[in-house]
Parts: structure tokens; sequence; C-alpha cells
């Protein structure tokens, strides 16, 4: 019987993906689906899940594999404060640039929560419906990351914002609450030894994280299918933690959450992230969601009148708690946002859980409490993510086109600058040549300039561009403002050189601080060479209908996926991808991997949204 639970639960958790799937049901995180099969399976109705010591193994494998890759999601560069210096086209109009910051407005947000939530707490204990304030707050002041993070996916908003302040509120959400449970299992635990031991667990982290930064140097070089280093070396982290936390008194669980923040700090491959989550997602975890609704016996839960009465209450202070990060956003962002963001603020299970499984072994908490709050969250999960979903449209900063500036008009720039205006990008061309502006000023949009020296150029916010082309014959002067662009902070900068003696003398140095250089003989060389050796090619560069596109893929969404599975792969050809400083030649069942440079083929009406697609920093 023991062995035909656990087989039910793995085919359970085999079949709700793909029920999931094939019913649409997209507005219910997945974690949220499995506890209430959970539930379903278990003695609150069909009774088929045996609850054994298998079981509760996987289980407490299961909630220590989700803390440490919750550990992995957090990405510690949203904290870092950002240079005070506005970018180059915030310096245009200082009056533009957002008043306050992603950190600040995530701050203050969190702040917020952590206050009200004792105030929930105190309000929660003189109802008489829960008397421990400490753990109360500690559950209100939790966030779902993975469910955010899921959810920001969706909609590409991890690059915007807007995304990062929500991310960096749910990272926050999950970094206090384990501080909080640590200090809350401490003063509990009838194990509880000095609390400055507990700093122990820290040293060991920063131990490991020093031991082992030089090994992802050498991870290319050692590591192979039949060793997997990178995941033995995850294991090996999180025993490690785990047996130290729990030797110093604190709770496994920790040690798990810190041993995935080193693995986080020592920055491993993208692919190690997938293998992790392979594990996790694919086994040990649904176990554990399931086993929680399992536990959550709902035929005691509804015959307590307090219980009943508690579900709803939790639910308000779950709700209630982060309300206050609504007047957060909205210092930035608009009122529908700021809705929605609050919306996906109050989602919370993940830690939820894991605080309800440490109580239970403190014996803080009973089971009818425990099964209140875990009620009252999934019925957050159920409608913050409904609410963001239907709440949420773009911000006004996030519909800017890429711009693009070109500082000389003649018969090479205006044709490019013609074709580009077109598509998704912003074309403003300068030129201080009278002549040249009365013959193109009617084709595209350009502004004439007194004189070409630098200062003026700043201050007429020539060089507020995302790319900046020096298109002049001038290779002299070419140079001089190519320099000034990557000074001023241009992103990309690209300079024509038709005198080779200077472009061979200064390239070093261009080269060195990232500028892009191309003149007209090499171009028309290459031209020339390339109708020769692959006519067809060179046909395709030209067409009018299509054309030859490059994009670096920063979307996670498309990696790890195979060419023959791109939803749009009917619209493009990938010719070439670049990886690790050699080109490979794909196949269908080649994988694209993050940071990609794809070679592709489409039309000219289809690809800028292709690249915009791939490109998007998700």
């Amino acid at each position: 019987m023991n062995q035909l639970s656990l087989v039910i639960i793995l085919l359970a958790a085999l079949l709700i993906p793909l029920a999931m799937a094939r019913f649409k049901i997209t507005f219910l995180p997945t974690a949220v689906v499995e506890i209430i099969v959970g539930v379903i399976l278990g003695p609150s109705l069909l009774n088929l899940i045996q609850i054994n010591s298998t079981l509760d193994l996987l289980q407490n494998v299961g909630v220590i594999v989700l803390l440490f890759l919750s550990g992995m999601e957090i990405d510690f560069s949203l904290f870092k404060r950002r240079s005070t210096r506005l970018s180059p086209l915030e310096e245009k109009g200082k009056k533009q640039a957002p008043k306050y910051s992603v950190l600040t407005i995530a701050f203050l947000g969190y702040l917020s929560i952590i206050v009200m939530s004792i105030v929930m707490g105190v309000g929660l204990k003189l109802s008489g419906l829960f008397q421990d304030v400490f753990l109360s707050s500690i559950l209100f002041m939790t966030i779902s990351l993975g469910i955010v993070i899921a959810s920001l996916k969706e909609k590409e908003l991890l690059s915007r914002p807007f995304g990062q302040t929500i991310l960096l509120i749910a990272a926050l959400g999950e970094v206090v609450p384990m501080v909080g449970l640590t200090f809350y299992a401490s003063a509990y635990s009838p194990n509880s030894k000095s609390l400055w031991l507990i700093l122990l667990i820290l040293v060991a982290a920063a131990l490991l994280f020093w031991r082992f930064k030089p090994f992802f140097k050498l991870f290319d070089k050692i590591n192979k299918s039949t060793t997997q280093l990178d995941v033995r070396l995850a294991f090996f982290m999180i025993v490690t933690l785990v047996t130290v936390a729990e030797s110093v008194g604190a709770e496994g669980i920790l040690g798990a959450f810190l041993a995935g923040i080193v693995i986080k700090l020592l920055e491993p491959h993208e692919e190690t992230k997938v293998r992790l989550d392979s594990i996790g997602y694919g086994f040990f975890i649904p176990i554990f969601f399931m086993m929680s609704g399992v536990n959550l016996n709902l035929r005691q839960l509804i015959s307590h009148s307090q219980t009943l009465l508690m579900i709803p209450a939790i639910f308000g202070a779950y709700i209630i708690s982060k309300a206050l990060v609504y007047f957060a956003l909205k210092m930035r962002f608009k009122t529908s946002n700021a809705v929605a963001g609050t919306a996906m603020s109050a989602t919370t299970i993940t830690v939820v859980l894991a605080v309800l499984q440490v109580a239970r072994h403190l014996h803080q908490i009973n089971s009818q409490q425990s099964g209140a709050f875990l009620l009252a969250a999934i019925l957050t999960c159920v409608i913050g993510p409904l609410m963001f979903n239907k709440g949420y449209s773009a911000e006004t900063e996030d519909l800017k086109k890429t711009t693009v500036h070109f500082i000389g008009t003649n018969l090479t720039t205006v044709p490019v600058a013609q074709q580009l205006a077109k598509g998704w990008y912003d074309v403003t061309m300068y030129t201080n040549n009278q002549h040249n502006y009365r013959a193109f000023n009617s084709e595209v949009s350009i502004k004439l300039l007194d004189n070409m020296e630098t200062g003026f150029m700043v201050n007429q916010g020539v060089f507020d561009a995302d790319i900046v082309v020096m298109g002049q014959l001038n290779s002299k002067k070419n140079y001089e403002l190519a320099r000034a662009a990557k000074k001023y902070g241009v992103k990309r900068v690209i300079v024509r050189f038709e005198d080779r003696n200077i472009l061979n003398d200064k390239q070093s140095e261009l080269e060195s601080l990232g500028v892009e250089v191309y003149n007209t003989p090499d171009v028309n060389i290459s031209m020339l060479r390339s109708l020769i050796e692959a006519p067809s090619t060179m046909r395709l560069m030209t067409s009018t209908e299509a054309s030859v596109y490059e994009v670096a893929l920063r979307n996670s969404r498309y990696a790890d996926i195979q060419v023959r599975n791109i939803p749009f792969i009917d619209k493009i050809t990938i010719t070439q991808i670049y990886r690790d400083k050699r080109f490979i030649r794909p196949t269908g069942g080649t994988s694209l991997k993050l940071n990609d440079r794809i070679i592709f083929t489409s039309s000219k009406q289809q690809a800028p949204e292709v690249r915009r697609e791939l490109g998007k920093l998700n």
C-alpha cells in the first residue's frame, strides 16, 4: 500500500500538467492545482493516499529542494543601487526621468508589508482567533517568488522597471520571512542553542562559496554527462548546510535556502539551473505539494466553527497586509498597474508551506489552524494572478522604440534611415551641411546643426540615443565624435572610416571602447565576393521582400527548446547560430541557448517582431 500511494502521487504529478494544458487552465499556478489534487486524493475526499514513512521522507526532501531552488531564484543584482548618472536618453530631459528608483519603491513597499503584517498579527490575537503574533506576522509577510516570476515571465516583464519592482518585493518576501523564521525556530525549538551559533551557518555558506568559486572557471573543461559535477556540487551544498543548520539548532530549510543562494552567487551555467529544476520540479516538489494537500483534512476543518471563521479572516489579513504596496507602486506606475502589482504581491504559498511545516514540528500550531492558513494562501494564489492578468497594461516607458541618430546625411545613410524608420526604430538624422539638408529634408527627419563641435552636439541631444551612427566622409571627425559618444554613454556607436590610415592607427583603441567600424570599400568587396560565392544569399540580402537578420537570444522562454519547436519557425529560417565563439549549423533538433546569436532570414515585415520576441530580456 505504501508503494501504491507513491505510484498514485507520481501518476497524478504526470497527469496534472497534461490536463492543465489540455483544458487551458492558466489562471491557477501548478503548485495550487497539485495541492488541490492532494486534497482530493487524501482523506478529505477519495482517501486513496495513505501517509507513510516513505512519503514523509520524500515530502521533507521536497520542501528542502523547494527552498533551495527558491534561494536560486533571487536575483541579487536587483538589490544593487544603480548609478545616479542618468542614461543618455534621460539626460536630455531630466524632468522626464523617473523620480523614484525601482530599489526605493520596492523597499518602501516591503517595509509597508512588514508593518501591516505585524498589525494583522496583533488583530488576529485581539480577535481571539490566533494567539501567536510572531508566527502570524511571518506568514502574512511572505510572498511566493516562484508564482510571481512565472506571471512576470508570461507577460515579458522581468526586464522592465515594473517587473523588476514586483520581483524585488517578492524576493524580499522570501528572504525576510526566512530570517524571521530562523529567529522564531531558535526561540521555540526544544533543541535550540545559543542564537549566535546561527551565524555558523552563514560562516559555512561563505566558506563553501569561497572554496568553490574557482570551480566554475574549470567547469566547461571537466564536466560531462556522466559526471554532472554541477548537480553533485549543488546537492553537496544542500546536505552540508542543512546538516550545519540542524547542528546549531536552526531549521534545515534555512540551510537549504542558503545553499540555493550560494549556488546562485557562484553564477552557474543556465544548463545547471535547468537540470536542478528538472530534478526538483520533476520529482520531489510535486510530491511535497500534493502531500501538503493530503495532510489538509477538509472534513476536520469544516467541523470546527472557529476554523471556518479563521479562513476568511486570514485571507483578509493576507490581502490587507499587502494593501499599502499600492501607494508605493503608485509613486512611479499608473493606477491600474499599481492595483495589479499589489494583487500579485498578495500571492503566497511556497514559504507559507515551509513555515507551517516548521511550526507543526515545534508544536506551535495545530492542524486546524495550519489548514486555515494554507486554505487562505491557496485563495490568494487564485485571486492574485487573476487580478494581475486582468489589470496590467504596458507602461509608457516600456513602449519606446530603439532610438537611432545618424550624424551625416548623404546617399549612403539616407536610404538606411528611410528603411529603419518603417520598423521598430525612432530615427533622426543630423548634418551641418545646408546643401545636403535641403536635398534630403523632405525624405527623412533631419536636423540642421550650426557646427559639429562635441560640446555643441551634446547640448543639442545628438548623443541621446540607443545607437549613434557616424556616417560622414570625414574619418578624423568621425573618430573624434565616436570617442565622445562612448564617453557620454551611448550603448552602440557605429562609425564609417574611409581613410584606411586613420582606421589602421585607431582600430585597436576603438575596438577596446566597443565602437563598431565599417568602410565603403570593405563593404563593397564583401558584397561582390558574396555575389560570386553565394549568389542566392546575395539576392536574399538585397531583396525587397526578405533579408538576413541577427538577434541575441535573451528571452528565456525560448532557451533549451529545439529549433523545430519555435512557435514562429514557419516564418523564419535559421541559417547559423554563433555560440561560445564558434558557428553552429542548426538542425531541427538543435536546442537554443541563452546568449546565442541567431542569424536568420525572414520577410522584412515579420523580422522586427521576431527580433523583438527573441531579444526580450526575460
